[in-house]
């Protein structure tokens, strides 16, 4: 079956999340002033990101909900028993910083303007949608796909097949005629994989390698090469 629709991830495939996460929490911190136990601001982000794969990880797992996770990450990283509402406050004079420094990879327009004519597209994110929905807008794409679900809002995370099938079924078509990419080998490339995907794509932009198993491209500038030669599906791809 020919390819008809691609599925995107947002973070860290079109929007560099890193990046602004980055510069977002070097410039909160030196308006809060670093926490006790921490000898530097690299320190302090390092014990961060640590903290946020953690905490994402439990609201993957359903153990925790939107807010929970947000409130649960603040209060391991300022190692105070803060209550939800001063949680709620020290996460969103974060934020602040956090979308100052927001931008999509370079790579990222030219990459959709190649395909738009040629595809359908869609976003299937493990954020929420009012975030997501937000963060398009702002950046100017929002009106590029045509289908957003996020997991907060679906109730169901990647790699789950189930999440993979309700945006194939939002879009109306069958898994076999949808692609996905993303910067994750597991949660985005093997997951659609296992679901039944047309492809799982998985976006190395760091060029660590490795998973061989899985179709790999390392920049946004070769999908349109791959997705127009998708004869070669059946077996990992890997471009240098």
């Amino acid at each position: 079956m020919p390819i008809r629709a691609v599925l995107w991830d947002i973070d860290d495939t079109i929007f560099d999340y890193a990046g602004a996460d980055r510069i977002g929490m070097m410039e909160h911190l030196k308006a809060e002033g670093l926490d006790d136990g921490y000898d530097s601001a690299d320190q302090a982000l390092a014990r961060w990101q640590s903290i946020t794969e953690q905490h994402w990880a439990r609201f993957s797992a359903g153990e925790t909900d939107w807010q929970g996770q947000r409130r649960d990450r603040v209060r391991s990283f300022t190692g105070r028993p803060l209550g939800d509402l001063e949680a709620d406050a020290w996460f969103d004079r974060y934020i602040v910083h956090f979308e100052a420094a927001w931008s999509l990879f370079p790579d990222a327009v030219p990459a959709l303007d190649l395909l738009a004519g040629e595809y359908r597209h869609a976003v299937l994110s493990n954020s929420s949608l009012l975030n997501q929905e937000r963060k398009l807008r702002v950046l100017g794409v929002r009106d590029r796909f045509e289908v957003m679900l996020c997991a907060a809002d679906l109730g169901i995370s990647k790699p789950a097949a189930a999440a993979f099938h309700a945006a194939c079924e939002a879009l109306g078509l069958p898994p076999e005629e949808v692609a996905y990419i993303g910067d994750q080998p597991d949660i985005d490339a093997r997951g659609a994989v296992e679901a039944g995907l047309a492809a799982g794509i998985w976006l190395d932009r760091t060029g660590l390698g490795g998973r061989p198993e899985l179709t790999r491209i390392t920049g946004l500038d070769q999908l349109p090469g791959l997705l127009r030669g998708n004869t070669g599906f059946g077996a990992p791809v890997t471009f240098r």
